[in-house]
């Protein structure tokens, strides 16, 4: 495809000390075969040499270095000096493959008015090798597996929208997103250090009516221990919730799909918290997450589970 012909793209990659691994980020969006507009580095008060590395790209990318304010805020940055009309995003220790934009590119022109365009993606481990890809692990990317097949497209509406939402086969680094549609939604919320990549798209999907999915993995997800989400996951637990919880007003205005999936979010987050509380031997506490459940479509399984907690 004509890269003149379809959607411009800004890539934006947030970087904190990422000497090690901007490099490789950066490589993959240059070998790409529909080239991106532009590439926006926005580097979280690195003290490493991140900015040297970024910096010997020279005018290939856009090195802009901001205090350390969290992901969220150096993702708005970028969208915010962005002169690309859709908007793609990359962590630094992850990366894409060759054929990432121009799938997103030729579904944008081939299907004009969606909302936003999301896609398979594959998880690998610290070595490199292969896990699993994102939309195999899912009951509707399966389902668009069988219809489309692992290599096509579709086209998903309000209703599958709602079920997109709910299971997440698809994240920031298989975004793409209009940049008018971003900043009119605000970015990214930059209270939340996690969950904040959530949040944000149950912002995008209770305003959208059709979304654009590539069932061709176009992404890396590096999988490691150092993340916050693993090595401290009573906090990462406790906070999901509360992320979650920050959209109690705006989810009542939903349509109905959006709305019923971030109640199974919310659910399943309680339930997470509760089981991680009891295992840690403080079932009082697990008890009243689990309680605080029951308020987001009550089911036979969470009295069961909250016997089996109260039991030990």
């Amino acid at each position: 495809m004509d890269a003149k012909a379809g959607p411009r793209f800004s890539v934006v990659i947030p970087v904190y000390n990422g000497a090690a691994t901007i490099g490789r980020a950066l490589d993959s969006v240059l070998a790409q075969t529909y080239p991106a507009q532009e590439i926006l580095v926005i580097d979280d008060g690195s003290t490493d040499q991140t900015e040297t590395v970024v910096r010997a790209y020279g005018s290939a990318v856009r090195y802009v270095r901001q205090a350390n304010a969290g992901p969220s805020a150096a993702r708005n940055h970028g969208v915010d000096l962005a002169q690309g009309d859709w908007i793609a995003f990359l962590d630094a220790d992850d990366w894409y493959y060759p054929e990432r934009l121009r799938l997103h590119a030729e579904l944008i022109v081939t299907q004009p008015g969606l909302d936003f365009v999301v896609g398979n993606f594959d998880y690998r481990d610290a070595e490199g090798q292969l896990m699993h890809s994102s939309m195999s692990v899912s009951a509707l990317g399966r389902r668009l597996f069988a219809a489309h097949g692992a290599q096509g497209t579709a086209v998903l509406g309000v209703q599958e929208i709602g079920d997109y939402i709910a299971e997440q086969f698809s994240d920031t680094r298989m975004l793409s997103v209009p940049r008018q549609t971003f900043l009119v939604l605000g970015g990214f919320p930059t209270a939340l250090r996690i969950c904040e990549d959530v949040v944000f798209l149950l912002h995008l999907c209770a305003r959208s009516q059709r979304a654009g999915v590539t069932c061709t993995p176009g992404a890396v997800y590096l999988v490691h221990e150092q993340g916050l989400i693993r090595s401290d996951r009573l906090r990462a637990q406790t906070e999901t919730v509360r992320a979650l919880r920050t959209l109690d007003k705006e989810i009542a205005r939903a349509p109905d799909p959006v709305r019923a999936a971030w109640c199974l979010l919310v659910k399943r987050a309680h339930h997470n918290l509760a089981y991680y509380l009891a295992k840690q031997g403080q079932r009082a506490a697990a008890a009243r997450s689990l309680a605080r459940s029951f308020l987001f479509r009550p089911a036979m399984m969470d009295i069961k589970a909250m016997v089996s907690i109260l039991r030990g």
